[in-house]
């Protein structure tokens, strides 16, 4: 739902935000949001809604810390700062956000607005880092109007090659939900470089764009340059026909491509494009040896940077099989999808390579932080498996759903991940989850409700019946699929197996009985916490439900997990599932021809 506010009112509302419970503080924030203010002052209304809150946030606050590291060479304020800046800025959002919790929202910690990175702390340290060829490259590249694209352009290419090699994302650590070690550079720039208040800085390294909604004279004049546009569009169609139907083939794949990674790149300004020998050696020219994944659409390589772009970290690599320039178009959606997403319990993404070789034909590549503990499915069901605890088994259960929550609710745009399961969810060496694999997600615009797709993609075992039978796709898609994945975690059985059948149907007359004993692990023995399984069960009750509209959204789902909602206040939602005799045996034929195929 959106709500219409003046533009002034509305960037203070995105700015200052809050996590719940705060420390009480008497000490004075120092941070300058009247910098915000005046920026958007003389700008016109704007509508905006509940999902861009958590990026203009994000972006504000680092905004700020830009103009605090400009007035007093410190990165962060004091950190007994922190409770009066999250406690102003939860009132106002109380204000005119009424029950937005940012804290499941966005997944910011109490005192993120404090939290450093590694041992940086001041300019001087950040500069002591950096080398002095590297700092000159940045003052020459930045240190001019930011304003156009040509010149924005330079100085975050500037900024993204400094980031690979000093800050790379496999030897940083999160800060709540942010890598804001990533993005020091262009506080740093934004400080020490160039005005961090002036318009262009704002728009090009903090991606804050206050006069996309202009007067109608503008809009007149984007209308004639867009007729134009159009006019020599068509002709171009003209003389590309004339030349040959060759020709225009070979020009409109370059053109998806290169259309593609430029939305990406005007996006994402952290992104790194590698080449492909880069990739090559990384991976010991894709050696079999470092193969740590297997898929439909291609194969996940262990790799370790040299200097240059990655600086040096050990990474994976996605490499898709069967590529063709064609389908360029659908990569740059998956890169795009994961770039535009910075969540703890999402995979972070570095950059990614393109290139046709004479002898390896189009390539792609998709490059991430590596997750050294491979996936649950490996945990679960590998041969070699050592039996996951209830702990980790829990801490699984609430980190996916919060990642989950994140991109049903967090994101810019709403975001469907279509394929939830346990191979797609990797471990950290803390067992801390992390949801990979955005090949089949869908963005959802704000007003509609759902997709409906044909081509039927996605794992058996964890689809939902709408997309089973009618191939809806909305984010009650990936409740489901997290249900299953629930019953997985408890149980330790497969979502499909076919002397057992459906995980699902299996469990369906044990969750009815509430036979708790009967559905945990026998692994485990008595070593679980009874509450916490009952939890994970009736929340998997819930997401599992036959009817979409019975299901809880993800962050009910969360709250169950933590035992914060009782079925007392939702007897609706809280009905054990129910299948009918037809649903049952669509599932099963569906079942059974999965399993013929395979064999």
């Amino acid at each position: 739902m959106t709500s219409l506010l003046p533009l002034p009112l509305l960037l203070l509302l995105l700015l200052l935000t809050s996590a719940v419970g705060q420390d009480n503080t008497t000490t004075p924030c120092p941070l300058d949001t009247a910098i915000l203010r005046n920026l958007v002052s003389s700008s016109p209304r704007l509508t905006i809604d509940r999902s861009q809150a958590c990026h203009h946030l994000r972006q504000g606050i680092r905004l700020l810390h830009s103009d605090y590291l400009r007035r007093t060479g410190n990165f962060l304020p004091p950190l007994s700062s922190a409770g009066s800046c999250w406690l102003s800025f939860q009132r106002l959002v109380d204000d005119y956000l009424p029950n937005f919790d940012v804290r499941s929202s966005c997944g910011f910690s109490a005192s993120w607005i404090s939290q450093g990175c590694v041992n940086i702390t001041t300019v001087r340290d950040f500069e002591t880092l950096v080398s002095n060829s590297s700092l000159a490259d940045l003052d020459s590249a930045c240190n001019q109007p930011l304003d156009n694209r040509s010149p924005c352009a330079s100085c975050t290419t500037a900024l993204s090659r400094l980031q690979a090699l000093y800050f790379p994302r496999s030897q940083l650590h999160s800060i709540g939900n942010i890598s804001d070690c990533q993005v020091y550079p262009w506080i740093y720039t934004a400080a020490a470089v160039v005005n961090p208040v002036g318009k262009g800085a704002v728009k090009c390294l903090f991606s804050l764009d206050f006069t996309s909604n202009n007067s109608n004279s503008r809009k007149r004049k984007i209308a004639i340059l867009v007729a134009s546009a159009a006019s020599l569009a068509l002709i171009s169609i003209l003389i590309v026909l004339i030349v040959g139907i060759r020709f225009r083939q070979r020009i409109k794949g370059k053109s998806k491509l290169g259309s593609g990674f430029g939305t990406i790149s005007s996006r994402n300004t952290t992104l790194v494009k590698f080449k492909f020998d880069e990739i090559r050696k990384a991976t010991k020219n894709f050696s079999r040896d470092n193969i740590i994944g297997l898929g439909g659409f291609g194969n996940v390589y262990r790799g370790q940077l040299i200097g240059g772009g990655g600086g040096g970290g050990e990474v994976a690599v996605k490499r898709f099989k069967n590529c063709s320039a064609s389908g360029d178009e659908s990569f740059a959606h998956e890169v795009e999808v994961i770039s535009s997403v910075h969540h703890v319990n999402l995979v972070s993404l570095i950059g990614y390579s393109i290139a046709t070789t004479p002898t390896e034909g189009h390539q792609r590549l998709i490059v991430c932080e590596l997750v050294k503990n491979g996936s649950l499915h490996d945990h679960l069901f590998g041969s070699s498996r050592e039996c996951l605890s209830w702990e980790v088994r829990y801490k699984v259960a609430i980190g996916t759903a919060q990642g989950l929550v994140y991109l049903h609710r967090g994101c810019q745009r709403r975001i469907i991940h279509r394929d939830i399961k346990a191979a797609n969810i990797l471990l950290t060496e803390e067992f801390e989850p992390q949801i990979c694999d955005f090949g089949l997600a869908k963005w959802l615009p704000e007003k509609w409700t759902h997709h409906t797709v044909s081509k039927f993609e996605g794992t058996f075992g964890y689809l939902a019946p709408e997309f089973l039978m009618h191939g809806i796709v909305d984010e009650k898609t990936d409740v489901f699929a997290f249900g299953v994945l629930l019953l997985e975690l408890v149980t330790g059985r497969r979502a499909l197996d076919y002397k057992e059948q459906s995980l699902v149907l299996w469990a369906k007359p044990l969750l009815k009985k509430n036979d708790i004993r009967e559905l945990v692990d026998p692994a485990l023995g008595n070593d679980y916490d009874a509450k916490q399984a009952n939890l994970m069960l009736l929340a998997a009750a819930l997401c599992i439900q036959q009817s979409a509209i019975r299901r809880p959204q993800m962050p009910q789902v969360e709250q169950v997990l933590r035992g914060k909602v009782s079925c007392l206040k939702c007897p609706k939602r809280c009905r054990v599932p129910f299948f009918t005799k037809a649903f049952r045996e669509e599932l099963l034929k569906a079942e059974e021809l999965e399993f013929q195929r395979g064999n």
